[in-house]
């Protein structure tokens, strides 16, 4: 039985109240927020489909719902004996997790949809569905609420009764219909930030493989003016244009806390990542600067694997990471990020244990790859487009940037 100490703290907590620091002019003054159990919100609508239903299958993910046969390349997942069903406007999510995180998602498609019948399915009543959506996808409390339902092994689990469990902080339904609806507008603005920018990536795709001759070919489809009867491209290996030093194999008993910084992959993928250090002294050649190209030869293709070059402070260069040296008198830097940029998915056809969209390639297959280069003058006119183009979606990236800032602020 409960102690007369624990009773009192749990009243206390019943009665635990709050206002935000922003709040619409109309609700300036009114009640309180008050900490709440979801149990008397939520309702289960969870039911089930044989496996032969015609209900569309979807998966939910981190980044929505997403219809199977889209989302895994024409495919559906087999689901033996019955899916699960989520009605529409109804909540579903993935109820396990590798990293404590959770997605919920809505289904707005305006009819039954198919899911996993592993998936928990609600609505809510007497709670705006926006409000509370938003509350679970970014809301910390929720998060600290699920990361502590991790017991044991890798996953955490948060099953639908547990959910009913939380308590957090509920305003009326009505200054909860008008944040959702603040919300809601925000979201939208967020999705068609969003949509350019995608829309402005897709398009330099298609035009680099415009301005790029196809493979087997060796002029581009589309040329600019001045060079449309320059000729065809020097066909060379990226083994004739390039010189590749590779990384030191640096081993965890050699990170230091201080020192000359180890640039690795992840440092690649993320400027803010951490570094770790060398106090070892470091020879020129994997000695890298701000400026210089760099290959990774093992990673995930669309990713951590490819050219970038390095904008971060002067490090030591760790494996896994070409150093690309190349003659600018031959080929320019901007283009040589472009040009192997352009034949990454070549690379990664020569590439041994290659699974899924994992890519490791050998450098001795690595130099064999075909290299479509123009004259220096036509390479600087492509790069001059298609950095203009990058600094575009730069831009455009960091607008949506702001927007979700400003959701989450």
């Amino acid at each position: 039985m409960s102690s007369k100490k624990e009773v009192n703290n749990a009243m206390e907590d019943n009665k635990q109240t709050r206002v935000p620091k922003l709040r619409f002019p109309e609700f300036q003054g009114s009640e309180e927020w008050v900490k709440k159990p979801l149990a008397a919100y939520l309702v289960d609508c969870s039911g089930r489909v044989p496996s032969d239903t015609k209900l569309p299958v979807y998966s939910s993910t981190r980044d929505g719902l997403k219809r199977q046969d889209k989302y895994f390349d024409g495919r559906v997942l087999q689901n033996n004996n019955a899916y699960g069903v989520v009605p529409a406007g109804c909540f579903v999510y993935r109820h396990m997790s590798d990293d404590g995180l959770f997605k919920f998602n809505i289904n707005e498609t305006g009819s039954e949809i198919a899911v996993s019948k592993e998936y928990p399915v609600f609505r809510t009543k007497n709670l705006s569905p926006y409000f509370l959506l938003t509350k679970l996808n970014e809301g910390f409390d929720f998060k600290q609420f699920a990361l502590s339902h991790k017991a044991g092994g890798t996953r955490t689990r948060l099953y639908f009764s547990k959910l009913c469990e939380w308590q957090t902080l509920l305003p009326s339904l009505t200054e909860q219909q008008k944040i959702a609806d603040c919300l809601s507008s925000l979201d939208a603005q967020i999705a068609a930030q969003g949509r350019k920018v995608e829309a402005l990536k897709t398009h330099k795709k298609g035009l680099m493989q415009q301005l790029f001759p196809r493979e087997g070919e060796t002029q581009p489809r589309l040329r600019f003016p001045e060079f449309r009867h320059a000729g065809a491209w020097d066909v060379r290996t990226i083994g004739d244009m390039f010189r590749l030093i590779n990384g030191c194999a640096f081993k965890p008993e050699d990170w230091k806390p201080s020192g000359t910084p180890i640039i690795r992959i992840q440092n690649l993928n993320d400027p803010s990542a951490e570094f770790n250090y060398s106090q070892a002294p470091v020879l020129e050649r994997n000695r890298v600067e701000s400026g210089d190209l760099l290959f990774a030869w093992s990673g995930t293709l669309g990713s951590s694997f490819g050219a970038r070059v390095w904008n971060g402070p002067s490090g030591v260069l760790n494996q896994h990471i070409f150093k690309v040296l190349m003659d600018e008198q031959q080929i320019t830097l901007t283009f040589s990020l472009l040009a192997l940029a352009r034949v990454e998915e070549d690379i990664a056809k020569q590439a041994h244990g290659f699974k899924a969209s994992f890519v490791h390639v050998k450098k001795s297959d690595l130099v064999k790859v075909d290299l479509p280069l123009p004259s220096l003058p036509e390479q600087q006119r492509i790069a001059s487009c298609l950095t203009s183009l990058d600094a575009l979606i730069t831009a455009q990236t960091q607008k949506l940037a702001v927007l979700k800032t400003h959701k989450k602020d």
